[in-house]
């Protein structure tokens, strides 16, 4: 038996040697997993910004929504007009930025990767002064009103990352606060807003004057 299993081993081997028609498929199917697979990840850090808003002020009492811990710190409500102004705002400068001419040539002045945006705009260590047409007056009287309102602009935000490929979004480089940045980062930075002032949500919740209810 032994003498037919070897033989046979080594044919099946033979069958299956490198050839280098099929590695050039193999790498072209690999690049374009890997581009989608960061494109997918993309998606999943707006939906988990989303969620995590949500769970954080879902519930939560008019009194709870206007709480102030101090005359200079906002409440959750501003909190949340804040969110939504400012994704707003970047959205329309990142679809104005792709409306241009791809600037391909400047990726070299990209210093930043995907990871050290996020990490940089959720440092809640740096605090920033908002732009006097982003501050906020605490518009939102219930959390199903202020979700309403983040989730109507977040449906266009998401419907833009479906209809753009990940090739078009890294060949367009815009400048920000972290220096030079492409498309896909500066949706990144979109999310990462929404993380940063969630967590600033979890700061005022956390005050000991926080309303129980």
């Amino acid at each position: 038996m032994k003498k037919v299993i070897i033989p046979m081993c080594a044919l099946v081997a033979m069958s299956f040697t490198t050839i280098p028609e099929a590695d050039v498929s193999k790498e072209v199917i690999s690049e374009v997993s890997v581009k989608e697979t960061i494109k997918v990840e993309l998606k999943e850090y707006f939906k988990k910004t989303r969620e995590t808003l949500e769970d954080n002020i879902e519930g939560l009492s008019d009194k709870q929504l206007s709480f102030k811990p101090s005359p200079n710190v906002w409440s959750v409500s501003q909190c949340l007009e804040h969110i939504i102004k400012t994704e707003e705002m970047l959205f329309e400068m990142t679809k104005n930025a792709l409306a241009g001419e791809p600037n391909p040539e400047r990726k070299d002045e990209v210093k930043m990767s995907d990871e050290d945006i996020i990490a940089g705009i959720t440092d809640r260590s740096s605090k920033a002064q908002a732009s006097e047409s982003l501050m906020p007056n605490g518009t939102y009287e219930s959390p199903e009103a202020a979700l309403e309102a983040f989730d109507e602009q977040r449906e266009e935000i998401m419907d833009f990352i479906d209809d753009t490929s990940e090739e078009d979004l890294r060949k367009y480089i815009s400048d920000s606060p972290f220096g030079a940045v492409d498309a896909h980062q500066s949706l990144l930075f979109i999310a990462g807003h929404t993380a940063r002032h969630t967590l600033q949500i979890e700061e005022v919740m956390q005050d000991a004057k926080f309303p129980k209810k």
